[in-house]
């Protein structure tokens, strides 16, 4: 740890990263070490005196966690008619990577973080591993009481609304699966790479309804191919 106490400084005057602190969490923390770890990259290479890595990664995975457990609780008091099918399907509407890469985009965490190498070349991912990393950092420090208020204050308050959650689609295809089993319609997805002497692979996707091709997607990569198929999907349920 010396070298990462003496990479932020055993001070810690970052104004900056104080603020967003004061600004996210409505204070500011005394440990601010474990919460500057919360936003420390791997790619750093940053160890403890016993070798191991100092990152955010443990604390992500922690807050992570948190998370759901906050939620699925919020979820089981809030709808209280709710099945256990409609709660987990709620449950992951709101704990998305997509919405939480959303919500910790809104925040600007991304901005504090601390890395080597490009910044351009981080994905989408990044804002809701940090936004799970600090909640981590929060249970961590003040426990679950605590960090269930922050979990209110900055995910669920301001970013959920249920009755919108309730009319979003995540998975299309889970969707699409659901729609013929209520019509009594097998639906088959069959992806294939098709052969051929040009360099480039192509991916193919087929979907069948009742043993008829419906569509066909074709793509250079499988997650390129996936969205398309994705928007075509979407364009059907509706």
């Amino acid at each position: 740890m010396q070298f990462f106490t003496k990479f932020w400084g055993s001070n810690s005057k970052n104004t900056a990263f104080d603020q967003m602190l004061k600004e996210v969490l409505g204070y500011l923390p005394k440990n601010k070490l474990l919460y500057q770890k919360a936003f420390t990259h791997r790619s750093l290479n940053i160890k403890n005196k016993e070798g191991f890595p100092v990152n955010f990664e443990r604390l992500e995975f922690l807050g992570d966690s948190v998370i759901d457990l906050v939620v699925a609780n919020y979820l089981y008091g809030t709808l209280v008619h709710d099945n256990e099918g409609q709660l987990t399907r709620m449950k992951s509407k709101i704990v998305s990577r997509e919405k939480l890469n959303t919500i910790g985009r809104e925040l600007d965490l991304f901005t504090h973080l601390s890395c080597s190498g490009n910044r351009v070349n981080f994905g989408e991912d990044i804002h809701g591993n940090l936004l799970e990393s600090i909640i981590g950092a929060v249970f961590v420090d003040k426990g679950y009481e605590k960090c269930k208020k922050i979990v209110f204050k900055i995910i669920i308050d301001p970013f959920i609304n249920l009755e919108k959650v309730k009319q979003e689609i995540i998975s299309h295809k889970s969707v699409l699966i659901e729609w013929g089993q209520k019509e009594k319609k097998l639906i088959t997805f069959r992806t294939e790479k098709e052969q051929s002497k040009a360099p480039k692979i192509i991916f193919r996707c087929i979907l069948l309804v009742a043993d008829k091709e419906l569509l066909k997607v074709r793509e250079s990569s499988k997650k390129r191919q996936r969205k398309k198929r994705q928007n075509v999907q979407s364009a059907f349920l509706k």
